[in-house]
């Protein structure tokens, strides 16, 4: 690699970066510096006021500063003369410990003086609608059953293409798109790597189906529940955990009836164990839990968990493990953090590995139609309130990230949830006016 990042714009012909960071809610920040400038800004930071965005932060605190990883730079394939690079935090020297990419990167510093490497993989569904997000962009897609539709997946074939040759460019790997179970609904799928460089993709992926999307006169969606009558948006994440080397499977027993090994097991436990209040984390806006909990949707499943529970290859189940070696979490909705997701994942399975938290046996199950069978399996919080109460008691994730970012978390959270208690529905209106 160029010694810096001027000499890498000079090879590349890159005009402009991107310095970016995503805050606490999953938004995306940025400020565009021309080459001229970007080495200073490597060095010292592009200058942010924390306030601006969601961080815990006031109008008098100090320049916060976004110094981007270079290893991170993603050249804009549709706009060669632009490239992005992920930042992380600093203020008075020191960096913003409540942060969404500083908390990841120190859980992957501890999981690293543990011998452990996590690598994992996203599933990214969206939906592509009409510009105000009111519709669907195609009125031809209307199936009960559009799951794996080729019509309707050739009828959106520039779009999808756009996005997969840019990826297949971009050396991510994809190997798979998709039509999913929601009409309008899509995911695309790249290669597994180690979280950090999986999580920074994943930013870049939401940004880059939207500005697709738009090119094409669509809007591309994430959100968990976009329509009340199809399936959400999940965001499925495969988990793995290697040697530090990054070359053996530390999951891996292919001995045991799921293939996996007593570290897993171990790690599982640990999530499960956690699983309740991390969905303030995994399903952070009021709309998610539209999606966890729902009623069954016109395609007859909602591909989505109510309890915390696991199972070998059977996706009614919180969690899922598909073939050896790794397994599937399939809470998290399309709102999720990228970092934060991953940090909560890495944290709650390192816990359970120090504390041998066995995740009981898998159920065989299916729970949608037999989820009264699941004996005690804890269920799912029922909505955003439930669910912040729920992180605040956490200690584990408490104690891995700091009291100090959880309580921020849940501070810009609850706002949240009173300016949507605040509001009057059409429904409150029909139901209640004459009472």
């Amino acid at each position: 690699m160029a010694s810096s990042l001027s000499a890498i714009a000079k090879a590349k012909k890159i005009k402009y970066f991107l310095v970016s960071f995503v805050d606490l809610f999953g938004h995306l920040r940025s400020k565009l510096v021309p080459t001229r400038a970007i080495d200073g800004m490597h060095k010292d930071g592009a200058g942010f006021a924390g306030f601006a965005a969601w961080l815990d932060m006031t109008p008098a605190d100090p320049d916060m500063f976004g110094k981007p990883d270079a290893s991170s730079l993603i050249q804009l394939p549709w706009n060669k003369e632009v490239a992005w690079l992920a930042s992380d935090l600093w203020m008075d020297g020191k960096e913003v410990e409540a942060s969404p990419r500083v908390i990841l990167k120190k859980q992957l510093q501890a999981s690293i003086r543990k011998g452990y490497r996590m690598k994992t993989g996203v599933e990214c569904e969206y939906f592509l609608t009409s510009l105000d997000g009111s519709e669907l962009s195609d009125d031809k897609d209307a199936q009960s059953k559009p799951c794996y539709d080729q019509q309707a997946l050739m009828r959106r074939y520039p779009v999808i293409k756009e996005i997969c040759d840019y990826m297949l460019e971009l050396g991510w790997g994809p190997y798979q798109n998709d039509h999913e179970d929601a009409n309008g609904q899509f995911e695309m799928n790249w290669d597994y790597d180690d979280a950090l460089k999986t999580a920074d993709r994943h930013v870049f992926f939401k940004y880059m189906v939207k500005t697709v999307a738009e090119k094409h006169g669509f809007r591309a969606t994430f959100m968990p529940k976009p329509f009340a009558h199809l399936t959400g948006n999940g965001c499925h994440t495969h988990v793995s955990v290697w040697d530090k080397t990054g070359k053996k499977n530390l999951f891996l027993n292919k001995r045991d009836d799921l293939g996996i090994s007593k570290l897993a097991y171990d790690f599982l436990g640990g999530v499960m164990n956690s699983a309740v209040g991390l969905c303030a984390i995994f399903n952070p806006t009021v709309n998610s839990y539209k999606r966890i909990n729902a009623p069954v949707t016109s395609s007859g499943a909602t591909w989505s968990p109510n309890a915390v529970t696991y199972s070998g290859n059977n996706r009614t189940h919180m969690v899922r493990v598909p073939e050896a070696g790794r397994f599937e979490i399939r809470l998290m909705d399309g709102a999720v953090n990228p970092y934060l997701g991953q940090a909560a994942i890495l944290a709650a399975g390192l816990d359970g590995v120090a504390k041998k938290r066995n995740p009981g046996k898998p159920l065989h199950i299916n729970m949608y139609t037999e989820g009264h069978k699941a004996g005690d399996a804890p269920r799912l919080p029922l909505n955003l309130l439930d669910a912040l109460r729920l992180l605040e008691k956490n200690e584990v994730i408490k104690s891995a990230w700091g009291n100090n970012t959880i309580q921020s978390y849940v501070k810009l959270k609850m706002m949240e949830w009173n300016d949507y208690s605040s509001q009057l529905s059409d429904w409150e209106r029909a139901n209640t006016l004459d009472c």
